[in-house]
């Protein structure tokens, strides 16, 4: 089983990207924001899930361990292959993920190509309870911090006006897909992010 790659972004397409790892290219199937946030020759670490089929082998990657495990949660659901949770994936954050499932928020969820209503209500059925909203917002913003300096400015900016930490990182995420933000974040985007997502929690006081 490959558990992780470590090495060089030698191509990005679509919903694939490769990735050099000594001489040997490892093609992944990646959700969208992941293959937003790498470009060409940059190192990167990727956890990785192979899915074996009748004809094929399919490695699929993601930037996060978060991420890895909702893939691998979401697949236990009844009638949801790698496909659909892919998309899912795509579509949401894993902390946006786990509020939709946390709040019963079926229409948030059933936004993923692929989806629908029925498969939507049927992942919070199954995966209620589940899925620690704490703990998945946590893990994933320490990821996405980790790598995305412009991002974690947008966030201390908040925590540092008096927002909760867990506040600041929803806002930010929502208002980056909202918007249709490109992560990682560009400096001139800071200004306008913190605007934003200091609108929002203003809102929702």
């Amino acid at each position: 089983m490959i558990g992780m790659l470590n090495g060089t972004v030698a191509e990005i397409d679509a919903d694939v990207a490769i990735i050099d790892v000594n001489g040997i290219g490892f093609e992944l199937r990646m959700p969208v924001s992941d293959l937003g946030a790498m470009h060409g020759g940059q190192q990167v670490r990727v956890y990785t899930a192979l899915n074996v089929s009748q004809d094929s082998l399919t490695l699929f990657g993601f930037l996060a361990k978060t991420s890895r495990t909702l893939f691998a949660q979401l697949q236990k659901v009844s009638g949801i292959g790698p496909k659909v949770a892919l998309s899912i994936l795509s579509t949401l954050t894993p902390a946006q993920l786990a509020q939709a499932v946390a709040e019963g928020d079926s229409t948030a969820l059933s936004r993923a190509p692929g989806l629908g209503r029925k498969g939507a209500q049927k992942i919070i059925l199954e995966l209620a309870g589940k899925l620690n909203l704490d703990e998945v917002t946590a893990s994933a913003s320490k990821g996405a911090r980790r790598s995305d300096p412009a991002l974690k400015q947008c966030i201390e900016g908040l925590v540092s006006l008096g927002w909760q930490q867990r506040d600041a990182e929803s806002a930010v995420a929502t208002v980056c897909d909202e918007e249709e933000i490109a992560l990682p974040l560009a400096a001139e985007d800071v200004p306008r992010v913190l605007k934003l997502a200091l609108a929002s929690l203003d809102r929702g006081r």
